[in-house]
């Protein structure tokens, strides 16, 4: 499509552009034009219909973004800004260097312009960050005939029309009025009588942090969440597009925090090589100074490594399957702690839970260990001693154990103190969990040793 597109326009085919446009989904459009030249994707848009191309404009990519706004006139940059909805005006000032910035603010109405700079004053991440003005919202003591005509008359220019908002006297949100029930009303009730009150009321405020907001969304299944300031004044609505894109953002967050990478909030191919350093260096040097711990422990045990057979084969088989069994459940306890079910006060159901999971777990794998050491003893006719798998198993047993009992205690530990969970996860983990199996393992060791069950 890219290149038939392409040949149209080097053709002058406008027309033939123009009837294909019509045709095509905005998402799509949006899609193709990301993969066309800079020159194209400007007349490409040019071509575009008046009522898709801010549509079109607001999924496109912020660099894209500001191609265009440079190439078009200031007619068509105040056009685009006016047909555009003020969140997705918003989402992309946000984004774009501060030169387009003030160029867009230079060429929007002086109201839309005081909406703007009260929008991007609301704290990042935050509900009134992402929320939108464009909604249906009128007085309660309207009727329905009247609520009908306010909808009819501004629903082109609304984001949503679906949910409608009731107001008090003083713009105070007093309820809501699903479209379907405002249709089948008649026409001379009053919207106070048939709005859901305030005992089903959902809203949420300016200043919640928007992963809240995507909670609350989810709990209710609502296809729109009103937004309230300290007043309980109604302000905008945050529709399940927006909260779409905050679960994804949110969840990459994550992903990224635990790899113990500080978050970025560009794409990849588009962060330079030094924003990538300077998010990943600090975390490499914390592990890289903490396995010194580990180090440390091999060290002081270095000598009855050195005597004892099969002691030594055996560090990094019990080392990744503490880390593994750790990441394991640190993995689904912080999935569970963003999802809500799992809270701080569920901790001990967790630990008798995970030390249960862990003791069948060590056991099997002990099991397993020793029939797989026996066999490669009885191939290979090593003089590795039995009492050493013996040692070997017992630590596999108890670096589960631990390792399933640090692995759920650190992210609902994290959560206490108002760190993210999600950091308490992989890297970090791993280091912590490497130490303590070490010092399990050279502690039975040595038990076995001083006991005389092992031999050099």
């Amino acid at each position: 499509m890219v290149e038939i597109i392409g040949k149209m326009l080097a053709g002058n085919k406008f027309s033939a552009i123009k009837e294909m446009l019509s045709e095509m989904n905005i998402v799509d459009i949006a899609t193709m034009m990301e993969e066309m030249e800079p020159e194209d994707q400007v007349r490409l848009f040019r071509l575009l219909p008046k009522q898709s191309s801010a549509d079109v404009f607001s999924y496109l990519d912020s660099d894209i973004q500001s191609v265009i706004v440079d190439a078009i006139t200031n007619t068509e940059l105040k056009f685009l800004m006016e047909d555009m909805f003020l969140d997705d005006t918003v989402d992309f000032l946000e984004e774009v260097p501060a030169n387009v910035v003030t160029r867009v603010l230079a060429h929007t109405n002086p109201e839309t312009r005081k909406l703007i700079n009260k929008f991007l004053q609301y704290p990042e991440n935050s509900a009134g960050s992402i929320m939108t003005i464009e909604m249906v919202s009128f007085p309660e003591n309207y009727t329905v005939h009247q609520a009908i005509d306010e909808i009819r008359k501004t629903a082109l220019d609304k984001e949503t029309i679906y949910t409608c908002y009731c107001t008090d006297s003083k713009r105070k949100l007093v309820g809501t009025v699903p479209l379907r029930r405002l249709i089948v009303a008649p026409e001379g009730t009053l919207i106070k009588d048939i709005m859901y009150d305030d005992e089903q009321l959902i809203s949420v405020n300016t200043l919640d942090d928007q992963e809240n907001v995507a909670a609350i969304v989810k709990k209710y299944d609502l296809l729109s969440v009103p937004v309230v300031d300290k007043e309980d004044r109604l302000v905008g609505i945050i529709t399940i597009d927006d909260i779409v894109d905050v679960i994804e953002e949110e969840n990459t967050e994550d992903f990224e925090k635990m790899a113990l990478l500080h978050p970025s909030e560009d794409q990849y191919l588009k962060t330079n090589v030094f924003t990538l350093y300077k998010n990943r260096i600090v975390w490499l040097l914390i592990l890289m100074v903490s396995a010194t711990f580990t180090g440390q422990i091999i060290e002081g045990f270095e000598n009855k490594l050195a005597l004892i057979a099969g002691l030594t084969g055996a560090i990094p088989m019990l080392m990744d399957t503490g880390g593994n069994c750790g990441s394991q459940v640190s993995t689904l306890i912080i999935r569970g702690i963003a999802l809500g079910d799992v809270k701080i006060t569920d901790y001990f159901k967790v630990l008798w839970k995970e030390i249960r999971v862990a003791l069948l777990c060590g056991i099997t794998l002990a099991i397993v260990n020793f029939v797989r050491m026996w066999i490669i003893r009885s191939v290979t006719h090593s003089d590795v001693q039995l009492n050493t798998f013996i040692v070997i198993c017992l630590a596999m047993i108890c670096a589960v154990i631990v390792a399933k009992t640090i692995g759920c205690t650190l992210p609902i530990l994290a959560k206490m103190i108002h760190l993210d969970p999600a950091l308490m996860a992989g890297p970090m983990l791993t280091t912590i969990v490497d130490a303590i199996t070490l010092l399990i393992y050279f502690s039975l060791a040595n038990v076995f040793i001083n006991a005389g069950l092992i031999a050099g």
